[in-house]
């Protein structure tokens, strides 16, 4: 009892007002757990040079701790969890544009917590691996837990391709899974739709660059990794790598984008209620003016009264209603 009136008082103290906060914070959360879980995998596997993980495993967390990442934000900011999300959502009209900087902000500090986190979780177990050096390159650098860089035979122009098509995939999966329209996922399954997706792109595009598609997953633990004691490098290691995980999935966002609205979206049939609904913007709110005039088709009773030169006023039980048609 005693517990339970102290966090009905903490409540009240602490609670935001504030949609905007809370949903910063949401996305915050949302992408630390999401960098917890999938760098912890890769430390496991790194430091237990194989013995105690793998490629597969440390896709599946990655595809895990997506779904639970989007159940811990989707019911407060939409659970974007990654820049190239909410670009897209800026494109669909579905975020306000002011809101991308501001998401992607707090999206980038998520993942650099989750990676500062991860370090002081595996610390002992990383010096251990690596000598007491925390290298960028060589047989037993250790900067790849946390951030992405290209295989040595992948260059920078096919690196960025490799981006562009992971997160594009990602996007028009994406929006068919959510679409109503579409073959859309039951309400509350989208979470695992989305982590099962994440997880057949890892297995499926990572030999290149670790499918990154995230800039703030690759953007925040590369920041760590730069003042935690790995140093320049991890900026100028595979040839300036660092700036393609940050670029090409914005590019690859806009790019599924379009592809799903000109393949899909743009030619699905108008539903009944469309042809007579006005848009969202010109719709009247309750309690104020209308915000266009009437439309020029709404019926008018009296219009056969009119056309056929008669003064006199039909009463409105007596007359036949018009079947008009939606303006073309």
């Amino acid at each position: 009892m005693i517990y339970a009136r102290f966090l009905a008082k903490a409540q009240g103290c602490l609670r935001l007002r504030s949609l905007l906060v809370r949903q910063c914070l949401a996305e915050l959360l949302g992408v630390f757990v999401l960098i917890m879980i999938t760098i912890s995998a890769s430390a496991q596997t790194v430091t237990s040079e194989g013995k105690k993980g793998g490629y597969i495993s440390s896709a599946l967390a990655s595809g895990v701790s997506v779904m639970v990442a989007i159940h811990i934000s989707g019911g407060v900011s939409g659970g974007h969890l990654n820049p190239a999300f909410s670009l897209c959502m800026c494109l669909l009209n579905q975020c306000p544009w002011w809101k991308l900087p501001v998401y992607s902000v707090f999206q980038i500090l998520g993942a650099f917590l989750g990676s500062a986190t991860v370090y002081a979780l595996y610390y002992d177990a990383i010096h251990h691996y690596s000598n007491g050096t925390l290298t960028v390159t060589g047989p037993r650098e250790t900067a790849s837990i946390f951030a992405t860089y290209p295989a040595p035979y992948l260059s920078l122009r096919n690196g960025f391709l490799d981006q562009v098509l992971g997160t594009g995939i990602l996007v028009v999966s994406i929006l068919a899974l959510i679409d109503s329209r579409n073959k859309s996922m039951a309400k509350g399954m989208e979470p695992l739709g989305v982590g099962l997706l994440v997880l057949s792109l890892s297995l499926a595009m990572g030999a290149n660059c670790s499918c990154a598609i995230n800039p703030a997953r690759d953007l925040g633990p590369r920041l760590f990794t730069y003042v935690a004691g790995w140093g320049p490098q991890v900026f100028s290691a595979g040839n300036y790598w660092w700036w393609v995980p940050i670029v090409a999935p914005m590019v690859g966002s806009a790019t599924g984008t379009a592809v799903y609205q000109l393949c899909v979206a743009f030619h699905h049939p108008p539903d009944e209620d469309d042809a007579f609904s006005l848009p969202a913007t010109e719709k009247d709110h309750r309690g104020t003016e209308k915000d266009i005039d009437i439309p020029i088709f709404a019926v008018n009773k009296y219009v056969d009264t009119w056309m056929e030169g008669n003064s006199v006023v039909v009463p409105a039980t007596e007359h036949v209603k018009r079947e008009t048609a939606p303006s073309p």
